[in-house]
């Protein structure tokens, strides 16, 4: 399978440089670029990329409202932000505007091929221990959307799950993969992710960085520093 990807960044120099490195690449192949959000929003529909990845800061519409525009629309395009780490407000609403991932703009050139993999498999979870902080700082904080895990705050109650999902949900907060989730359960691969794959569906999520949300709302992971 090959993964279509839109850079979409106001620096061509970057933009140039990714586009170079994903070239060597079979299994990824980059269909167009877009300098601000509006021009990411109308390729979309036109080119119908597996992956964006989406600066946050450009003039004109930013990645923010771009990434809320695709995200809401009926594109299958999962959105990989990219970021630096004196950005978490901005993450923040990236998360809520429907967002898969981050990408850190100075992460090794293999970890950003590998993370533009990992969304287009569905998954989320980039770099686990700066992804949980920001995630455990979003629903920690006032005004997150849909949380329940607010300070001096209850648990939102999850139901329709079954205690082997709710097993799952607390290990997929805690950032584990499918294949580390089978090994704490003793249960195979392919029954691990069957259980994600039906918690997607009980819950409503897009992907695996709302079931951590959802995770931590719930009170299944205590948020770490």
């Amino acid at each position: 399978m090959t993964v279509r990807v839109l850079l979409v960044d106001d620096q061509p120099l970057l933009r140039s440089g990714l586009r170079v490195l994903m070239a060597d690449h079979p299994d990824l192949t980059v269909v167009g670029e877009a300098a601000d959000g509006a021009e990411a929003v109308r390729l979309v529909g036109e080119l119908g990329p597996d992956v964006v990845v989406m600066d946050i800061r450009m003039p004109g519409m930013d990645g923010i409202e771009a990434t809320r525009l695709i995200t809401a629309g009926p594109t299958a395009a999962r959105v990989l932000v990219l970021t630096t780490f004196d950005e978490d407000d901005h993450v923040y609403d990236a998360l809520r505007a429907g967002a898969s991932g981050f990408l850190v703009k100075d992460m090794a050139l293999d970890d950003i091929l590998g993370a533009v993999r990992v969304v287009a498999a569905g998954d989320a979870l980039i770099a686990p221990g700066v992804t949980r902080r920001l995630i455990a700082d979003f629903v920690g904080r006032p005004g997150a959307a849909g949380s329940g895990a607010v300070p001096g705050g209850s648990p939102r109650p999850i139901e329709g799950i079954t205690e082997r999902e709710r097993e799952v949900l607390t290990l997929v907060g805690r950032g584990r993969s499918n294949a580390e989730i089978a090994e704490d359960l003793f249960i195979t691969v392919a029954t691990a992710k069957s259980h994600v794959s039906r918690l997607f569906a009980k819950l409503g999520a897009r992907d695996r960085v709302q079931l951590v949300i959802t995770a931590y709302e719930a009170g299944l992971v205590t948020p770490t520093r």
